[in-house]
């Protein structure tokens, strides 16, 4: 399931536009398919059959290489719950640095006291497995801030810490509309 995330045109324009409208990312949009907000995190829908999503922007960014903070020029970053229409309660984690990272890379999520390793494949990361996705939904729902480290294809580290404020509402309300 993890390798079959796609948004699709319309759903990554509308994520786009979400991360234009909160002042981060691409130019603000309007977007007539994002359906709640929840604190830091908003709820999209989109296609057919169904995709339901939650998404944030990272409330801090920090990049650096061999320990020095530095300036990059990097895409929009989102992390996302995503739920399918038909596919029951499975929620899928992934998340877009705004870069390709580095292959046969991971990027390690720290949630409290809870790590986790999502596996990339260019520009985007995944839980490993279903069971991985609801264990890392689960530390999501009850932590306060979760922070991803990754290392993109030119070594530059990048830590990017999400607020969970609004998560678990958002999850819900995602996957109450492709239930």
């Amino acid at each position: 399931m993890a390798a079959s995330f796609n948004l699709g045109t319309a759903g990554l324009a509308l994520a786009l536009a979400l991360a234009g409208l909160t002042g981060q990312g691409a130019k603000a949009q309007e977007s007539t398919n994002r359906v709640a907000v929840e604190t830091a995190w908003s709820v999209f829908v989109d296609g057919d059959p169904r995709e339901c999503w939650a998404v944030s922007i990272p409330s801090e960014t920090v990049n650096s290489r061999d320990g020095t903070p530095v300036s990059v020029r990097r895409g929009d970053i989102l992390m996302f719950v995503t739920y399918r229409q038909g596919q029951g309660d499975a929620a899928e984690i992934s998340f877009t640095g705004g870069y390709p990272f580095r292959p046969d890379s991971t990027v390690e999520v720290t949630v409290g006291s809870n790590t986790f390793q999502m596996f990339v494949d260019g520009e985007w990361a995944w839980a490993a497995s279903p069971a991985e996705d609801a264990r890392i939904l689960d530390a999501l729902r009850r932590g306060q801030s979760a922070v991803l480290v990754a290392f993109s294809s030119r070594g530059t580290r990048t830590q990017d810490t999400f607020n969970l404020f609004g998560v678990t509402a958002a999850s819900q309300e995602a996957q109450r509309r492709c239930n």
